[in-house]
């Protein structure tokens, strides 16, 4: 009879000793669990990468992982913000250097014109060169305004089946102008009229921008040719000059926001105009490419959507 509360007692203490262990073994777990935890925090608070866990399994595994995704998405809003910050930087420096020449300008012509000996002829020169330099002042805001909001996605512009003869005139006509001035003429080739994926106002002012420029870089006597080329899933709108040519090593260079080549830099310009181009084109699923050979001038390609491949005469057939 002895031997059973001995055996019972045996037990008991054996069970004791059992879920004493237990207690010891899950809590050194739980404080080795704390500490990793804790690690994995001040990594994430210090910017640090997250250290390799040793616990394989069980809800701390879980934890670590999710650790680790928190520290990627932070990582990344950091460089992201880093990354919008130096374009803010660089598109206020590059606002700032575009608008430093004509309002300069525009500075100096005020002071002549306050001048009491100055005559009024000269009066008259200078409030036409006021005006030129406003008029600049002008269109490098709008186009900045129009880049940010195209950028930002904050325009959005409806794009239908229009017929594209309408859009080359206007921006044709928009363009004569400084042409004349310059003595270039501006030759269209004879097309067929075609419905083409487009915005009649942004498509024109791509156009204008090409044509634009072929101007500027064009000598006097020189001459821009218009071209339409239908293809099987796009029309190619072709503006070449008899231009002093772009190097090929800038010819992936020249739609990238305010860049100007070292060749040109004699010459007003702001930029802005190519990147822009591409922008709408984008809004339109259409793009542009360009080629050139320098002093041979160059040729730039607007490629549209057909509208189910067919064309539209002008007696509205």
């Amino acid at each position: 009879m002895r031997e059973v509360p001995f055996i019972f007692f045996a037990a008991v203490l054996l069970a004791a000793v059992v879920l004493a262990a237990g207690c010891f073994y899950g809590w050194r777990r739980n404080r080795k669990m704390y500490r990793t935890i804790d690690r994995m925090l001040d990594e994430i608070l210090d910017g640090e990468p997250i250290s390799q866990s040793d616990i394989r399994e069980g809800e701390i595994s879980v934890l670590a992982s999710k650790a680790k995704r928190v520290k990627e998405k932070v990582d990344l809003g950091i460089s992201t913000a880093e990354e919008e910050k130096e374009q803010v930087k660089s598109l206020i420096s590059n606002m700032s250097h575009q608008l430093k020449t004509p309002l300069a300008g525009l500075m100096m012509y005020r002071e002549m014109l306050e001048d009491e000996g100055t005559d009024e002829e000269m009066r008259k020169r200078f409030l036409g060169k006021m005006k030129g330099q406003s008029e600049k002042i002008d269109w490098i805001l709008k186009s900045l305004f129009k880049m940010v909001n195209l950028e930002q996605g904050a325009v959005v512009f409806e794009a239908e089946a229009l017929p594209v003869r309408d859009t080359i005139l206007d921006a044709v006509a928009a363009s004569l102008d400084k042409a004349d001035r310059r003595g270039i003429e501006i030759l269209t080739e004879p097309f067929e009229d075609r419905l083409l994926w487009h915005n009649r106002k942004w498509t024109a002012e791509v156009l204008v921008n090409l044509l634009e420029n072929a101007v500027k870089y064009t000598e006097p006597g020189g001459c821009i040719t218009i071209s339409v080329n239908p293809m099987e899933m796009y029309t190619e709108i072709e503006v070449r000059d008899t231009g002093r040519g772009i190097r090929k090593e800038e010819l992936n260079e020249i739609f990238k926001r305010f860049y100007r080549s070292r060749d040109v830099e004699n010459i007003e310009g702001s930029g802005i105009g190519l990147y822009l181009s591409r922008l709408i084109l984008e809004q339109e699923k259409g793009y542009m490419t360009a080629e050139s050979e320098l002093g041979e001038g160059s040729k730039f390609s607007v490629f549209l959507q057909n509208c189910q491949n067919f064309t539209r005469k002008l007696s509205g057939q």
